[in-house]
């Protein structure tokens, strides 16, 4: 382990004894609280994941209520963000993922607050009591202060652990044998490797936690939304030319959906994740695109409402796609 590496990890060691010894309480909100994280910097799925178990708890009758830190989001919470939703230009002041959580929840209640105690109890006070039964925690894993009844762990196929060196030497935010401490564990984008592969990844998660369950997920691409909101099939994108653009911790595994889709991409224009569009930025790609329709993520496009638009852009909407036996161990204590 490098100089910084280990300096990370004593740092993180600390703030753990801390908890671990009591010297830190553990607080705990008065309903069942499910967190949904990873690992590694950069993305492994977990907004569509959080979106797809707060949908199932509504379709299960259960009232769920999401915090999430809001990365990037300038607003200091705890805010509800359906309540800053009506212009589209405080955006940035929520963050890309819970203005597309919102987008896609409707009436599910979304909290933006770094302290996710907090956040929790500003949604009893401004939802009610009686309007929650589950809180789920977006980007949790780390998040020591708050008490969870579940750890859900997200491992991406394509990338599992990077190089399994820590921060900044590599991309874990903990060491490996901070497996052990998920309930469950969810491969993500199973469909992009192979199944050699898929048995390697699997293998390192049993060294840690051996009778762990494991599922694997797919995203599903359902629809093309504009920015008015209006849909088309997912088959027009059949032998289109399209312009991509992504500003995502994964952006080739966006490239291969519209590969598979049958897209003919002319061009691909990439960010960094939870990159802040300029306006500049916006007449370039417009230049750049001409006639061809170009083709965003639905974290994207939440930013990008926010400028005035040279062209017409569509996001390509994914759903989370998991089996139903990950859901009924997650909501088995409340069916």
């Amino acid at each position: 382990m490098g100089l910084l590496s280990a300096i990370y990890n004593t740092a993180l060691s600390g703030r753990r004894l801390a908890y671990n010894s009591r010297l830190k309480k553990v607080k705990k909100l008065p309903a069942k609280a499910v967190s949904i994280g990873n690992l590694t910097l950069g993305g492994t799925g977990k907004t569509p994941a959080v979106i797809a178990v707060a949908g199932e708890a509504r379709r299960r009758g259960i009232k769920p209520c999401i915090l999430t830190r809001g990365y990037k989001g300038t607003l200091k919470g705890p805010a509800l963000v359906s309540s800053f939703m009506t212009d589209p230009s405080k955006a940035s002041l929520l963050g890309d993922e819970p203005v597309l959580m919102v987008n896609r929840l409707g009436d599910i209640p979304v909290v933006k607050g770094r302290n996710r105690y907090a956040g929790g109890l500003y949604a009893l006070d401004k939802i009610g009591r009686d309007s929650i039964d589950m809180f789920i925690l977006d980007d949790g894993f780390q998040h020591w202060g708050l008490y969870r009844d579940m750890d859900i762990l997200l491992v991406d196929a394509t990338s599992p652990f990077g190089n399994k060196k820590l921060f900044p030497e590599g991309r874990l935010r903990e060491p490996l044998q901070s497996i052990r401490r998920a309930d469950i564990i969810v491969i993500t984008r199973a469909d992009a490797v192979n199944r050699e592969s898929l048995l390697e990844t699997l293998q390192c998660i049993k060294q840690y936690h051996h009778n762990i369950p494991v599922y694997t997920a797919s995203y599903k691409p359902t629809a093309l939304v504009s920015l008015s909101g209006e849909t088309q099939g997912i088959d027009t994108l059949k032998n289109k030319n399209v312009y991509l653009v992504a500003g995502i911790a994964n952006p080739s595994y966006f490239k291969d959906i519209l590969h598979s889709l049958g897209a003919n991409i002319v061009k691909f224009k990439m960010f960094r994740d939870h990159y802040v569009y300029t306006q500049q930025d916006v007449e370039s790609i417009g230049r750049e695109a001409e006639e061809i329709e170009i083709i965003t993520t639905e974290k994207d496009i939440v930013k990008l409402k926010e400028l005035k638009l040279p062209f017409n852009v569509s996001a390509l909407g994914i759903d989370f796609i998991v089996e139903d036996a990950f859901y009924d161990i997650i909501f088995h204590e409340d069916v």
